[in-house]
């Protein structure tokens, strides 16, 4: 069994006085996480509201921000439920969330609704339930469990089984997600990478694990263009689709295909064209079906320039399909300018990651600090792939704001992710004032495998 040696030093039985993790806290609660967490709910009320106005004029008035703020409730008792638990009561959960989301992503791909030209979700009457959204939360809780388990093993073949199953489990869950693009596979190869990184992992462990995932998403992604192209030479009709404003757009169909399954077969391949056809610049191309989101979304942030126009008084709204959900950046950035909306923004998420990696580095026990760690990573490497797609520094992908985008789904886990993160701020012990008598405490509130010491913390 691998201990810290202070552990190992201290007495066989904590005093009563002494808090012991799981019952009584050791640490208040992080205000930098609530902080952060406040401030992204509040700007998404009023941004989801903001770039709503296809909706209101179909559903009523307040349908979509009612809609919202109710799930943003939901997820706030979720958030706070889960940061009073202990960390350790993850582990008890954590194959039964990855065997049922699993499950789920299967039966998606099977019988699934069709959200956005690809099956995506889960009807359940009341709400469409997206189990990719569990999938990311659940590769986090299983290689937190798997590294913290086997990665600072000072046995070398068990360090490298863990490495191994580690990977596995990634390329597994990246697999399941493949069906509904390649950017979802990326977020978890990112949550991998970032884990393993925080483990000390030697550098040349981590470049073979870096080129095993370099192949894997390679092959993904052609396979993914060519069956998009074998899909497109079927091109025989011309159809047209619809933005919220009712004007027309001609789209390819294929012969006997209806407009929504037409494409979904061949958007891959246009997008990835677009992406690198760099003979025409932006600002030159027309507008057509397969661009019509990109165009519209680089003409809200153009006319949001520095400051923004305002919350209320965004012109691309009613003309961007989707503004909602996958370019609601472009609509915050419209509202509230480059500064204070674009670059505002990503700064709550990068100082969520930064609050992560600070509280990590200073977790006394290994499981705690993947726990944060990935979590972290989880919320704001997504939030990053979702300004870059806006932005047009990525291929379009459909991926959304975490929080601020309309779904049921990603709100309810990115606060389960919150409430995690809470839990290790809460419970974890800090090695900078601890005692040997918390730091006994906290281990043998833990499984016995978890009470690997973290080699990072200062």
């Amino acid at each position: 069994m691998y201990r810290n040696e202070n552990i190992d030093s201290a007495t066989s039985s904590a005093s009563p006085e002494t808090p012991r993790p799981g019952v009584t806290p050791v640490n208040p609660p992080d205000t930098h996480i609530w902080g952060v967490y406040g401030c992204i709910v509040l700007l998404s009320i009023i941004e989801l509201y903001s770039a709503s106005s296809f909706e209101i004029a179909k559903q009523g008035l307040y349908s979509p921000l009612v809609r919202h703020v109710g799930f943003l409730l939901i997820g706030l008792l979720l958030m706070y439920g889960v940061s009073k638990i202990h960390y350790r009561h993850f582990k008890p959960i954590t194959w039964g969330l990855f065997i049922l989301s699993s499950a789920a992503m299967i039966w998606v791909m099977l019988f699934g609704q069709v959200i956005n030209g690809a099956k995506r979700a889960v009807n359940l009457g009341f709400m469409s339930l997206q189990p990719a959204e569990f999938i990311k939360l659940s590769a986090v809780l299983v290689l937190a469990l798997i590294l913290g388990r086997t990665q600072l093993k000072k046995d070398e073949t068990k360090r490298n089984n863990g490495l191994m199953w580690a990977v596995l489990a990634t390329i597994f869950m990246s697999a399941l997600l493949f069906t509904q693009g390649l950017t979802n596979t990326l977020i978890l190869m990112a949550i991998c990478c970032s884990m393993l990184l925080l483990g000390s992992l030697e550098w040349r462990k981590f470049g073979i694990i870096i080129a095993i995932f370099a192949v894997f998403a390679g092959m993904a992604g052609m396979v993914k263009i060519i069956m998009s192209k074998n899909a497109a030479d079927k091109t025989e009709e011309v159809t047209f689709i619809m933005d919220a404003k009712g004007n027309k757009y001609d789209i390819p169909e294929a012969s006997g295909s209806s407009a929504t399954s037409r494409m979904e077969d061949n958007t891959w391949s246009h997008r990835i064209e677009q992406f690198f056809n760099t003979d025409v610049p932006k600002y030159e191309q027309g507008i057509n079906a397969s661009n019509l989101q990109e165009m519209r979304s680089y003409m809200a942030q153009a006319n949001g320039g520095l400051f923004g126009v305002f919350p209320g008084n965004s012109r691309e709204t009613s003309r961007l399909p989707l503004a909602f959900s996958d370019y609601i950046y472009a609509i915050i950035i419209e509202d509230l300018g480059f500064i204070f909306g674009g670059v505002g923004v990503m700064l709550l998420y990068l100082w969520l990651l930064a609050r992560a990696y600070m509280i990590a580095r200073r977790c006394n026990m290994m499981y705690a600090a993947f726990l944060v760690t990935g979590c972290a990573v989880l919320i704001t490497v997504q939030a990053l792939f979702h300004m870059a797609i806006v932005t047009g520094a990525f291929p379009v992908s459909g991926q959304p704001l975490p929080l601020f985008s309309k779904g049921g789904t990603s709100i309810l886990v990115t606060s389960i992710a919150f409430g995690v993160m809470l839990s290790v701020s809460r419970y974890s012990v800090r090695n900078k004032n601890a005692s040997s008598k918390e730091l006994k405490a906290e281990a043998e509130a833990l499984p016995e495998e978890l009470r690997a010491e973290n080699p990072t913390q200062f």
